[in-house]
């Protein structure tokens, strides 16, 4: 059995990070769907730049959305929306079989509204209608001003990725407003199927640590704080309060791992692919970590559910000077710094690109 199909049947589920009209078109997609076991997949403006940048395969649409007069950000939802439709109906079988607890495709609001609770609601609710998927995940990141716009827009009946998480706390925060937006659809007389995943970032706590702490905690960081915040979903699963909305009907927020590509080349190439085996979660992987898992990774157990030894190893890098909460906030800053760079990039090529097409038309 490949090792992509044994995660499945342990009961996580692999989500491919990336999307592109190529890997549509050329059939891609679905070879990983057949192949690779994989039920779903995330997107992001990185991504998305990287696609729209990289070849030809949006110039027809482009240049016939600009011909409309679309421009900038509306232009590019429309693409990108188009290519999110296209795979959501190929992972529509999965999101059937599973009664909607996989098989789902996600698009990011504008990370320019990172710290804009009111047009992340709006922004959400709008993707959510043009998108027309029922298996279409609005990403909203989890900083302080996203909590608010999560609890809204899970009220407001819109599934939520909840992106940009880095620790327990963030984690625990927006699992709160999950669980408080599904309570007032409960008061309200509205059912609480409503989808969510709180997507927890792994590897970058790593690299920003890599240069501060001695060889022998390299890469040992990020695996810990998910073993942490691992323990906390499976507890907060097990609680009264969630008991109580699940006999209602609710599905559980699924935790997701990002981040999971390794940035370290002295490191295993599927190092969280492996450490990060664990039932009822997902793993979002890049698209070379898939392959390299599907090569040559192993299965050696499944994430312990009381967290392992995660306290012992932060414990240790707290004692060589990391203030953990300090760089969880930094790393969430940064992060949507990080988008808000790459989505401003990306609107800049779709213009000159829009421009450039426009000018091959005039010349004949």
């Amino acid at each position: 059995m490949s090792t992509t199909r044994s995660l499945h049947d342990m009961g996580q589920s692999l989500w491919l990070d990336n999307i592109s009209r190529t890997i549509l078109d050329d059939g891609t997609l679905a070879r990983y769907i057949a192949d690779f076991s994989v039920t779903g997949l995330t997107s992001n403006p990185s991504i998305f730049n990287e696609a729209v940048g990289g070849s030809d395969a949006y110039d027809e649409g482009m240049r016939k959305k600009a011909g409309e007069g679309k421009s900038g950000e509306a232009l590019f939802i429309e693409l990108a929306l188009e290519d999110l439709r296209r795979a959501a109906d190929l992972f529509k079988p999965v999101f059937e079989a599973t009664d909607g607890v996989d098989g789902w495709v996600s698009m990011e609001v504008s990370p320019l509204l990172a710290s804009d609770t009111a047009g992340s609601i709006a922004a959400a609710q709008a993707i959510h209608d043009q998108g027309d998927r029922p298996n279409l995940f609005v990403k909203i990141p989890g900083t302080p001003e996203g909590v608010p716009a999560i609890e809204e827009s899970i009220f407001a009946g819109v599934p939520v990725n909840v992106t940009l998480l880095f620790s327990t706390a963030q984690y625990l925060a927006v699992a709160e407003a999950y669980m408080r937006g599904l309570e007032r659809r409960l008061e309200a007389g509205l059912d609480a199927r409503v989808a969510s995943v709180a997507s927890l970032f792994v590897s970058r706590w790593d690299r920003a640590v890599a240069d501060k702490v001695p060889a022998d905690l390299h890469n040992t960081l990020g695996i810990a704080v998910a073993q942490q915040t691992y323990k906390a979903y499976r507890e907060l699963l097990e609680s009264p309060r969630w008991q109580k909305l699940a006999a209602r009907g609710a599905q559980p927020q699924r935790m997701l791992w990002a981040s999971t590509g390794t940035k370290d080349p002295n490191a295993s190439d599927t190092l969280y692919i492996e450490a990060l085996a664990a039932p009822d979660t997902i793993n979002t992987i890049p698209e070379k970590t898939l392959h390299a898992f599907a090569d040559h990774g192993r299965l050696s157990g499944v994430m312990a559910v009381d967290g392992g030894d995660s306290e012992a190893t932060l414990a240790r890098f707290s004692a060589a000077g990391v203030d953990i909460a300090a760089l969880a906030d930094r790393l969430q800053v940064e992060g949507a710094e990080a988008f808000v760079k790459s989505w401003k990039e990306l609107l800049q090529t779709i213009e000159s690109r829009s421009r450039s097409l426009a000018g091959e038309e005039r010349g004949g």
